[in-house]
Order: C-alpha cells, then structure tokens, then sequence
C-alpha cells in the first residue's frame, strides 16, 4: 500500500527531527571506529552509546566488551537495537536513566546536533562517565560547504545535502534548517567550559564517500586518499565533522 502525502510528511519529518540511523556498515563507520580505537582504551570497558539508533557502534564493540549500554529516543529503533548490547534505555540524552560515574566511555556519535538541550546533553555525558573516563563525540561542522540534513522551504521539509546553507548567517540559516544545529569549534568546546573534564583531542575529519567508491571505484579511491591526507593540512577546517575527547577530572 502507497503511502498518503500526510504520511509521508509525517515520516520525512521525524527523519528531520531525529536523523537516519546508520542501516549499513561502511568503510567510513571502520574509519570512525579505528579513531575511537586509537583515542580510547575499549577492552573490557563499560559503554554507554548516546543516541544509538539501530545499535551498529554497539554491535562493532562486542568484539571488545560484553559490557555495552545504550539509549535511543526511538521506541522501533531501541527495540531492534537490543540484541546489540546488555541493556538499551529508550530516552533523551538530557536525562540519562544511568547513575553518576558508572561508564568508562561515552560515545556519542552525529547525536548531539539534533537534541533539544545541547548543554543539558554535555552535562548529562559528564555526570555519567567515571572520572578518568572519555567521552568521545562526532558531531557536524559548520564549515563543511554541504548541509546534509536537508531544509525547509516555505513549511515542506526538503530532503538531501543543499550546499552552502550553513555559510549563511544564523538567522537564515536557522530558518532553512532550524531541526539540526552545526558546531564551529568555539561553540562546541563552548559546551563543556564549565564541567570538570579537559580536552584530549579535537580535530575535523572527512566522510567516508562509500557511494563515490562504489560508483566510480578507482576515482573514490583516489577522491578519499587525497581528502584524508587534507585532514592532516589546514584544509581540515572543512571536515564534514568534529571528532571531540575529553577525560573526567
């Protein structure tokens, strides 16, 4: 049975407010995954997934730890995401149903743009790692020259990657894309001023562009070995994403 244009609106919404869950696992995931890996120590740790979806970060932990933990504000999404871990919480970020100081890490991985409290969200991070614990989180960058999320116009929710919308001065761009925020480093760092961690790591990394390999193998190929070598130079500035560690005091 087709779907009604309502409930199609009503879908393409919900994808606005909450974004996609990862439904495939790509090079890009392996690359992010090999990042935390490198940053953060997983074997045998306890981890909470802020914002897990589908539970694929969960399920690629298992062959580090049984003691994975997840929340998703999705009741279908958390409900398919439990055979990925010990226990998954259906929830917000803002209030975690976790206790102070209970997780060696906290992943949070393109979450924290679409909460409601951004700063209730780092708080909450905080409150439960473990001091000494990471907290590691991906998230957009402003800079990036393409908004992924999509837009609205004229009330519709327009789907796809628009160009250049985050380079338009917040009131505009707010008003084609107030469902998803993007981070400048000063904003980010900005959230967790004020809360007992210190900053490890920050940098901006490029995306996997799986679907520009798949296409056109030897041109993605060349395309992803010369972004990632731009990682390394100023050209950073223009990752799709921050990649942010901080330890609790």
């Amino acid at each position: 049975m087709s779907q009604t244009h309502s409930e199609s609106q009503r879908h393409s919404d919900k994808a606005a407010l909450r974004g996609e869950p990862g439904y495939v696992w790509r090079s890009g995931q392996d690359r992010r995954l090999d990042m935390i890996r490198q940053a953060v120590e997983v074997d045998d740790a306890v981890i909470l997934d802020n914002g897990c979806g589908l539970g694929q970060y969960l399920s690629a932990f298992a062959s580090f730890t049984s003691h994975r933990f997840g929340l998703e504000v999705e009741h279908g999404r958390a409900v398919q995401a439990i055979p990925t871990a010990a226990g998954i919480a259906q929830g917000v970020g803002e209030t975690l149903p976790f206790a102070a100081n209970t997780f060696d890490f906290v992943f949070s991985n393109e979450v924290i743009e679409h909460v409601q409290d951004d700063a209730q969200y780092a708080t909450e991070m905080v409150r439960v790692a473990k001091r000494g614990g990471h907290i590691l989180l991906f998230c957009p960058n402003r800079w990036y020259p393409v908004e992924q999320h999509g837009i609205y116009w004229r009330g519709d929710y327009k789907f796809g990657n628009k160009p250049f919308v985050n380079y338009l001065p917040n009131v505009w761009r707010d008003k084609l894309a107030p469902h998803v925020r993007v981070y400048t480093k000063h904003g980010l760092l900005a959230l967790f001023d004020d809360l007992s961690v210190d900053l490890l790591q920050h940098g901006r990394i490029y995306g996997g562009y799986d679907n520009i390999e798949y296409r056109y193998p030897k041109a993605g190929k060349l395309l992803k070995k010369m972004i990632y070598a731009a990682e390394k130079t100023p050209l950073s500035f223009f990752g799709i994403s921050h990649l942010l560690l901080l330890q609790k005091r």
